[in-house]
């Protein structure tokens, strides 16, 4: 067993916060050291805290669309690690999920993302993974992912792609016209590219 497998498997394991979360622990998380690309969001969701499988909902299906990847290729963890700011589902709140545990990123992620040396592209999506990967942003996700141009080709801000962001899309179709096809040509050639 390798260091870093050590560690995930550690990862894995965690119950740092066990006594704040709702359902309990149980740590989702999708990585290997090949790994091509970080999708790096939120906390998982109740479905996916039910399954155990990373994006295993509507959000994921709409990530995988805007990714332009197969359902095989997402869950490749030597192709896409999958590396949320809290590894647990924090239980809901007045208007969705509550925010990942700050418990998590500071004792996992660091030394997570050591052990990840073959990334090309990391997809930060939403605000707490923004303000933890991207953290001279300072901007509203909207604004930050509108200036995406910024952190090309090695980082990309994205909204989350829950259907709660219907509105958001609607209202900002330059997303939808620009960032996805350059995004889509940016994934497969992070895929496919020698290290």
């Amino acid at each position: 067993m390798t260091d870093f497998e050590a560690l995930l498997g550690k990862a894995r394991q965690c119950t740092l916060c066990e006594t704040q979360l709702p359902l309990g622990p149980r740590p989702v998380l999708q990585l290997h050291p090949q790994a091509r690309i970080l999708i790096a969001g939120q906390a998982p969701g109740l479905k996916v805290h039910q399954t155990g499988i990373p994006f295993d909902d509507a959000s994921g299906e709409r990530l995988r669309r805007w990714l332009g990847v197969s359902v095989s290729e997402f869950y490749d963890a030597k192709k896409i690690a999958i590396m949320p700011m809290g590894f647990c589902y924090p239980g809901k709140g007045k208007s969705g999920d509550l925010p990942p545990r700050p418990e998590c990123a500071p004792k996992w992620r660091a030394p997570l993302l050591q052990g990840l040396k073959n990334i090309q592209l990391t997809l930060v999506i939403g605000q707490y993974a923004l303000a933890y990967h991207l953290p001279n942003e300072n901007q509203k996700v909207t604004d930050a992912v509108a200036n995406w141009r910024a952190h090309w080709p090695a980082v990309v801000p994205l909204p989350h792609p829950s259907p709660r962001n219907n509105i958001w899309l609607k209202r900002n179709p330059w997303f939808t016209e620009q960032v996805i096809p350059a995004l889509q040509q940016r994934v497969r050639q992070a895929l496919t590219e020698k290290s």
